[in-house]
């Protein structure tokens, strides 16, 4: 792999994990709303990555990471029996979303931590190349 591939495959990483941090943060957002029904009850979502392949070689190698898609978690709603609730049902039952802000938390501070990881790679490239073009000088 080459120093130039190098830079691409951490601005890869880079923009995954701050599109994993977005959807973080709209689970973090959406935390504690409320709803009357488990159809429009807020849902955690969760980004899934995979791994992008150079096919043209005859060994494929990695050249970074894209994300598939966004899943909805499987996980239970909440449900809480509140029947002074504005946003009750008819049983006198509310819905909350299956976001555990722990986990939430956790996933942030693990995005911070390969983003920066990825921007330490990508500047090492950069240093390396730098040096490499002052090598005739």
């Amino acid at each position: 792999m080459s120093l130039l591939n190098s830079l691409g495959v951490a601005g890869t990483g880079m923009r995954a994990q701050g599109l994993r941090l977005n959807i973080t943060a709209s689970n973090m957002a959406n935390a504690e709303t409320i709803s009357s029904s488990i159809d429009q009850t807020y849902k955690a979502r969760e980004p899934v990555f995979s791994a992008m392949y150079d096919e043209s070689r005859k060994q494929p190698h990695s050249v970074g990471v894209e994300m598939k898609g966004v899943v909805e978690s499987q996980a239970p709603l909440r449900k809480e029996y509140r029947p002074n609730h504005p946003m009750a049902n008819e049983e006198g039952y509310i819905f909350l979303p299956n976001v555990n802000v722990i986990e939430e938390m956790a996933n942030m501070i693990s995005a911070q931590r390969s983003y920066q990881s990825n921007v330490e790679v990508f500047n090492a490239s950069k240093q390396m190349l730098m040096r490499t073009l002052t090598m005739g000088q």
